[in-house]
């Protein structure tokens, strides 16, 4: 298991919210599952960029905070899913305002992507 260098600091809650949701990923994970994106797969496809690996490993931080539910249904091939838990629907008006913050500035920060590109 990996061991911390530096311990954490969580005697506010900005620390708190960034230990559970502060990762690359971890805030499109819980926006896709809560929009019923629930199988490994699938989230794969909506977030081409990450690597499966890092998925997994954000998945299992996310899991280990008490934010998604993991189920392991007895087939063959095994099937997974995510689902959020109570504690995950919680974050839900966070990640809301996210979503929507950044859709607001999306044409904002297309424009400067598209002026910073060689031609």
């Amino acid at each position: 298991m990996y061991e911390r260098k530096i311990p954490l600091d969580m005697n506010c809650g900005m620390a708190v919210i960034m230990e559970i949701i502060g990762g690359k990923w971890k805030p499109c994970l819980i926006f896709n599952i809560s929009r019923g994106i629930r199988r490994p797969g699938e989230l794969q496809r909506y977030n081409p960029s990450a690597t499966r690996r890092v998925l997994t490993q954000q998945l299992k931080e996310l899991e280990e905070h008490g934010i998604i539910r993991r189920v392991v249904y007895a087939e063959v091939p095994p099937k997974v899913e995510y689902y959020l838990t109570e504690k995950g629907e919680s974050l839900l008006p966070v990640i809301n305002a996210m979503e929507h913050w950044g859709a607001g500035h999306l044409p904002e920060t297309l424009l400067k992507q598209a002026v910073a590109l060689p031609q």
